[in-house]
C-alpha cells in the first residue's frame, strides 16, 4: 500500500507541475504583446509537462490494472484500438497506421508519439509476429488529411522525429543519415485524418515510389493488399 500511495502522490505531483506550467501562459497573456516564438516555446513546454504526466499515468494504469501483476506485463483487459495498427506488407515492408496527424512541435519532441509507436510494436510482437530489422532503411511518413483538417503545414514544425526515435535500436541500428533516409509526404483525402508510416529497405525505395505514383497500386498498398 505504501508503494501505491507513493505512486499516486507522484501522479499528483506531475499533474501539479503541468498545471503550474500553464501559469506561464497566463503571464504571457496578461503582459499584453506576446512574442510568437516565446508563446510557441511556452506552449510546447506546457505540452511536455502534460505528456510526462500522461505517460506516467499510462504506466501506472498498466501496473495496477487487475490481472497485470506489474509494469511491462500484458494486461488481460481488452485495449480499445484507438491509436493505430501495425502490419507487414510484401517484401518485408513494415506499415504502421497512426489514427492521428503528426503533432505541432518546434522545440519539444512529443514523447507520447514515441511511446505510442513503441506500444504498437509491442502489440505486434505480442501476437507472435517478428519485427523486421533493416541495416539501412527508408522511413516514409505520409499524412492523409483534408486541407481544412490540417493547420500545421511546415514539415520542420511537425514532431516526426519522435517516430525515428521510437524505431531506433528496434527496427534500425541507428537513425543517423547513413542508416536512415526519411521522406515526408502528404495526401489530400476526404475521409478521416491519419498518418501512414512505412519502413522498408533503402534498396526498395524505387518500388515504393513507383507504387505511390500509381493510384491503383497505391490504394491497394495502403488497404493492406499488394497488387
Amino acid at each position: 500500500m505504501n508503494d501505491m500511495k507513493r505512486d499516486m502522490t507522484r501522479i499528483q505531483e506531475l499533474v501539479g507541475d503541468a498545471f503550474s506550467q500553464t501559469g506561464s501562459l497566463v503571464a504571457l497573456v496578461n503582459g499584453g504583446q506576446m512574442n510568437p516564438n516565446k508563446l510557441q516555446k511556452t506552449l510546447e513546454q506546457t505540452m511536455e509537462q502534460f505528456e510526462r504526466s500522461a505517460l506516467e499515468l499510462r504506466r501506472l494504469c498498466e501496473q495496477y490494472s487487475p490481472g497485470v501483476g506489474g509494469f511491462s506485463r500484458k494486461s488481460v483487459l481488452h485495449a480499445i484500438d484507438v491509436t493505430g495498427s501495425v502490419e507487414e506488407f510484401g517484401y518485408g515492408w513494415l506499415h504502421i497506421t497512426l489514427n492521428t496527424l503528426l503533432p505541432h512541435c518546434r522545440y519539444q519532441t512529443p514523447n507520447w508519439l514515441s511511446d505510442t509507436i513503441s506500444r504498437l510494436l509491442d502489440g505486434y510482437e505480442a501476437c507472435g509476429k517478428e519485427l523486421p530489422f533493416y541495416r539501412r532503411a527508408l522511413l516514409v511518413i505520409d499524412e492523409h488529411t483534408a486541407l481544412e483538417g490540417r493547420h500545421i503545414f511546415d514539415q520542420d514544425n511537425k514532431g516526426w522525429k519522435a517516430i525515428s526515435n521510437a524505431i531506433k535500436g528496434r527496427l534500425i541500428p541507428d537513425d543517423d543519415q547513413h542508416t536512415l533516409a526519411v521522406a515526408l509526404l502528404s495526401t489530400e483525402v476526404k475521409e478521416q485524418d491519419c498518418c501512414h508510416i512505412t519502413v522498408l529497405p533503402q534498396s526498395d525505395a524505387h518500388d515504393f515510389f513507383a507504387a505511390h505514383s500509381s493510384d491503383y497500386a497505391f490504394g491497394c498498398f495502403y488497404s493492406g493488399r499488394w497488387c
